[in-house]
């Protein structure tokens, strides 16, 4: 057993009820933070986070939680916490995730109710005090890309043209993301990380991340999942239901309204580049292959869009004619 898993088990024991002996991992996520499910008196089930304080700080999340249950949406409940050692006690919400339950048929209550949820934390959750999601951050997420995507992970060495155009498409998209109402943004809200429960669904976990930042990120991470893809008409569909009702609640007016449309495709534009570089990362830096097979799609939704916004061919003709080749010849190495 190692010193972590001492101090685990030591914590554990002076929590009333729990069975260290029923310690289990269950699924985690891209950063350092492990979880693992433990049993209790009358079979109640608690999950404990594990997040190392040399890599991790417990404040965010103790502080984005609050904020969310201030806004009426599910999140962990926390039953104890150890700061010191980064140990947390917290409500199992289960292991069903959206991404295990999406199909035709159950798309439209699973989005409804995440859109709802959605909605209620945009126009009630405090974000005051987080992290502004300003050009530093916009553009040092995107730059992954062509750091880690382009340059570590294919040994893509851009030319000048192609950095120059990456340049000017980083502005264009910068200047979209900050021209946007801003609020409360979870910065995943995606079908990973959106658990079905048994009451008030959905359960929203990995929100320790939070900023605040415009209006349509946390729309394009639900709507444009990395995980799985939806037509685009029928995306267009659910982006008009979402505007509707931000005009309803006062997020929004009626010309940003209108607008809302180009403002949620640009986002994407931002997001898709950024995390194309961020699996890239996963992969090269921390040795978390599961996400190369991921990379596509992200790259399909990027190219999409060029055929909206004809500005953006050169975006995909990079993509198309230099990275997608070199990505399956990786891939294939890899295999």
């Amino acid at each position: 057993m190692t010193d972590r898993f001492e101090q685990l088990h030591a914590w554990l024991g002076r929590q009333a009820g729990l069975r260290a002996d029923t310690l289990e991992q269950v699924a985690g996520d891209a950063s350092f933070r492990r979880y693992f499910r433990v049993a209790g008196d009358e079979g109640i089930t608690r999950i404990i986070m594990d997040a190392p304080p040399e890599h991790e700080d417990c404040r965010p999340f103790l502080d984005v939680t609050g904020r969310l249950e201030a806004a009426g949406v599910h999140v962990p409940q926390i039953f104890a916490q150890d700061l010191d050692q980064g140990f947390l006690l917290l409500e199992d919400l289960g292991d069903v995730q959206y991404l295990d339950r999406l199909d035709r048929d159950s798309a439209a209550r699973l989005y409804g109710d995440a859109l709802a949820a959605l909605l209620a934390f945009q126009t009630s959750a405090p974000s005051d005090g987080l992290p502004p999601y300003d050009e530093a951050l916009l553009r040092f997420e995107m730059e992954l890309f062509r750091e880690w995507l382009c340059g570590r992970h294919l040994a893509l060495a851009l030319d000048v043209q192609e950095n120059a155009m990456l340049d000017t498409l980083f502005t264009r998209l910068v200047e979209n993301a900050l021209e946007q109402p801003q609020c409360f943004v979870h910065r995943d809200y995606h079908s990973r990380n959106l658990m079905l429960t048994d009451s008030h669904p959905p359960g929203i976990i990995d929100f320790q991340d939070a900023v605040r930042g415009p209006i349509t990120y946390d729309l394009v991470s639900l709507l444009k999942d990395a995980y799985i893809r939806w037509p685009l008409e029928q995306v267009d569909r659910w982006v008009a239901d979402y505007a509707e009702l931000a005009r309803q609640s006062g997020l929004i007016n009626e010309a940003q309204k209108l607008q809302l449309q180009k403002w949620f495709d640009l986002m994407g534009l931002q997001r898709h580049i950024k995390v194309a570089g961020i699996f890239a990362r996963l992969y090269r830096r921390d040795g978390k292959a599961g996400y190369l097979a991921d990379i596509p799609l992200v790259l399909d939704y990027i190219v999409e869009m060029a055929e909206r916004y004809p500005d953006f061919s050169s975006l995909a003709d990079l993509i198309t004619i230099r990275v997608r080749p070199l990505l399956e010849t990786a891939r294939a190495q890899e295999d």
